[in-house]
């Protein structure tokens, strides 16, 4: 197993985490006995920053909501959106034809660094569907559409490279319904896929969690029926969270709104509800005993190194791995 943590190229991660110096990142490895990351390319690759020996894995980019725009559907983007300005802001374009090449421009982008794996997010949701949780897209049409679009730019997949589909707690594939996770490794046109299984976002599919031994066992849980789909499980993100009660409040008051929310509203509510917090207990042994996976990457959100490190420690020492 490849024990790994995730980190970005955006500025913020350069500047708050790595302090814009080319001799940080293997120095912090290195004190934190891992063997790398999980990479994130949000802007040039600098090698000198970023070395290729210490990245495993790729996250590709993601735009949270985009079945619309994949449709063509322009009421319900404009509704989202409010102008086609804010639809070009939001995915560079607007022509999906234009944005199915900026996918095979990251593929391409995400080969340089030779990973043994890239990520992939099977999920959708509309700002205005957040708090209530009243989705006008199911389960089935994500799934759909994923498949669609992976299989126009799958062709530009690195050699010898694994496609890991992640959960998350929108519509798409969320691990609680198994056949759809079968269509995604059935009906996608390549032949190395599997899963990245997310436990923070499994964790908030059911916002009746009380604790961490609670949690864990509700991974267990979802995993082993799975059945032997649970083999394809390559990968874990490793984090917590524990959001039910705010989750169960923002659907209580804001029962039948509908309004499309602010970059600075949905990113504080994503925030609420997708915590990446460390797991503090040895709870987190039982997951990882049973799923036995091949990388293993600490995943949070960094706000400055001292987090980034203090994150990572304490997540190890429940493993008892320190």
């Amino acid at each position: 197993m490849l024990e790994l943590t995730n980190l970005s190229n955006a500025d913020c991660d350069v500047q708050h985490i790595l302090h814009g110096d080319t001799d940080a990142l293997p120095a912090m490895i290195e004190e934190l006995d891992l063997d790398g990351i999980e990479f994130m390319l949000c802007a040039p690759w600098n090698r000198a920053m970023f070395p290729s020996e210490l990245i495993w894995g790729v996250h590709l980019m993601f735009w949270p909501a985009w079945l619309d725009f994949w449709r063509g559907d322009r009421a319900a983007l404009m509704a989202e959106f409010g102008s086609e300005e804010n639809i070009r802001d939001y995915y560079g374009t607007l022509h999906v034809a234009d944005w199915i090449e900026g996918w095979k421009a990251n593929l391409r982008q995400a080969a340089a660094c030779q990973p043994q794996y890239v990520v992939f997010h099977v999920a959708h949701n509309r700002t205005s569907e957040m708090y209530t949780r009243q989705f006008s897209a199911s389960d089935e049409d994500v799934i759909s559409a994923a498949i669609a679009l992976v299989n126009q730019f799958v062709a530009e997949m690195p050699t010898d490279c694994t496609l890991l589909f992640e959960n998350l707690w929108w519509p798409g594939l969320t691990f609680c319904r198994p056949q759809l996770a079968v269509r995604l490794i059935e009906q996608v046109d390549y032949p190395h896929t599997g899963f990245m299984l997310d436990v923070g976002h499994l964790m908030n599919t059911d916002p009746n969690l009380r604790d961490e031994a609670d949690g864990a066992a509700y991974v267990q849980k979802r995993c082993r029926n799975l059945g032997e789909l649970g083999r394809r499980i390559y990968g874990i993100h490793l984090h917590q969270s524990l959001s039910g009660t705010y989750t169960r409040e923002m659907m209580r008051s804001h029962a039948g709104e509908h309004r499309s929310l602010r970059w600075e509203e949905a990113m504080a509510y994503v925030l609420h509800v997708d915590r990446h917090e460390p797991f503090r207990t040895d709870a987190v042994r039982r997951i990882v005993e049973t799923l036995q996976p091949q990388w293993l990457v600490h995943e949070f959100l960094h706000r400055s190194r001292e987090t980034f490190m203090q994150n990572v420690r304490v997540q190890r020492r429940a493993l008892g791995y320190c």
